[in-house]
């Protein structure tokens, strides 16, 4: 599955250009906030506006961009075996390394904020909590179709989403077979308009995020002083090590062993992609490049788009382990402790909302709010976080554009074996 139009590349400088601007307005919030005393109080609610209106959107463009993908992509044979399988096997190390950095280093015990009322309420819900994985999944079946998107529950959503997705798949097949196929084409592109209709959406919501940035900056040091700047670089510090440690073991581990590139070659093809993501903040406004660093590898054209393109919605590590992290520093902030099981039931629903809204604009931030209210924390740190949301968000962009380029020469090197052709072709320089 090609991106659609729609999804073209950006031009970098705008977004170069946004990110200057929620820097300077964090600097501006932080300069003057100690000024403000108590007219501060107020600009706390544009911080939360924004947050609502983020949660507003994610949960049809989470819908919409499942029932689209299922109709548009057509994948079969060996190869998507590989590709799931690789795929796989990169999220669920993603989300280890995640949930492990939290747990260890427990960014979230750093960020000093007095407790609020619906944090009290939720480690009141979370104490002595166990979970019922019968029960819990049974749970999250619908018993109507609105109650899921009222209440913003991810998985809920997911389910909804693939039995309207798969469903409307199998009557077009039917259609199709008898002649028929018109109204399924025009489902298809009322789909494919809607999503994009609501990714416009978004895009004015995000734009509000530097105005959001400054009155949160600004209110946090009114009332409490520079003291949670602390736990805020913890919490980014802990997510770039662990995207870090992820690219150094999983993504090398799998070029090195695997594909028998040296790594040298690797990150010199890989150089260009990852700057892209860095300065375009969007592994998918990356993809002509990954994929023009994947022929220089020597990586067939099948491999590329299966891995690159159909695989986009898979290659998320970067959102799922920064979710998993994040899940955890918000339980800990909260001074909610979250049980083993707590804590899997979490890290799948990052994998299924991350799958779902792959793609977007801050999808991982997205993504997070949608998860945090599915799993039952406390939301009203999301303003805070998302001040310093835009360094991790090109954490996260690097780190999928490299799990592109990761996923693609996988499937390549493990079909040449299986096909018993030459396994490792020659590499452009």
């Amino acid at each position: 599955m090609s991106p659609p139009a729609s999804e073209a590349r950006p031009a970098a400088p705008k977004h170069q250009a946004s990110a200057l601007l929620i820097v300077g307005a964090m600097l501006a919030g932080l300069a003057v906030g100690p000024h403000l005393g108590g007219l501060a109080a107020p600009l706390g609610e544009l911080g939360k506006l924004v947050i609502q209106l983020i949660k507003a959107i994610a949960t049809p463009l989470l819908f919409l961009s499942i029932v689209r993908a299922i109709l548009t992509t057509e994948v079969e044979g060996r190869a998507a075996l590989r590709m799931v399988a690789v795929a796989t096997i990169n999220v669920a190390l993603a989300i280890t390394i995640g949930l492990v950095a939290s747990n260890l280093l427990r960014p979230g015990a750093h960020l000093s904020l007095p407790t609020s009322p619906a944090s009290s309420e939720a480690a009141r819900a979370f104490a002595g909590k166990k979970v019922e994985l019968l029960k819990t999944v049974t749970s999250y079946v619908p018993s109507n179709l609105v109650t899921p998107f009222q209440e913003n529950v991810v998985l809920s959503v997911i389910l909804v989403a693939l039995l309207f997705g798969f469903a409307l798949r199998r009557a077009r097949r039917e259609a199709a077979s008898s002649g028929d196929a018109h109204p399924f084409a025009l489902i298809e592109q009322g789909t494919s308009a809607l999503l994009r209709a609501t990714e416009v959406a978004l895009g004015w919501i995000l734009a509000l995020i530097p105005f959001a940035v400054f009155a949160l900056a600004a209110k946090t040091v009114a009332e409490h002083g520079y003291g949670p700047l602390r736990g805020l670089a913890f919490y980014v510090g802990v997510g770039l090590t662990g995207l870090a440690v992820h690219i150094a073991i999983a993504y090398q581990a799998w070029i090195a062993l695997v594909a028998r590139i040296p790594l040298a070659t690797f990150w010199r093809a890989a150089r260009e992609p990852v700057v892209v993501a860095m300065g375009t903040n969007s592994s998918l406004a990356t993809l002509p490049v990954t994929l023009r660093a994947l022929d220089k590898l020597g990586v067939s054209r099948e491999a590329s788009a299966l891995g690159a393109c159909v695989g986009t919605n898979l290659n998320n590590d970067g959102i799922v382990l920064y979710e998993g992290m994040a899940v955890l520093f918000v339980a800990q902030a909260s001074g909610i402790d979250l049980s083993i099981g707590q804590q899997l039931l979490a890290a799948l629903t990052c994998i299924v909302a991350a799958m779902g809204v792959a793609g977007v604009p801050e999808a991982g931030f997205v993504s997070l709010a949608l998860v945090l209210g599915t799993v039952g924390l406390p939301v009203e740190l999301l303003p805070l976080l998302l001040s310093v949301d835009w360094i991790l968000a090109r954490a996260r962009s690097v780190t999928n554009a490299l799990s592109d380029m990761v996923l693609s020469i996988a499937i390549d090197r493990l079909g040449r074996r299986a096909d018993g052709s030459n396994p490792a072709p020659p590499v452009a320089p």
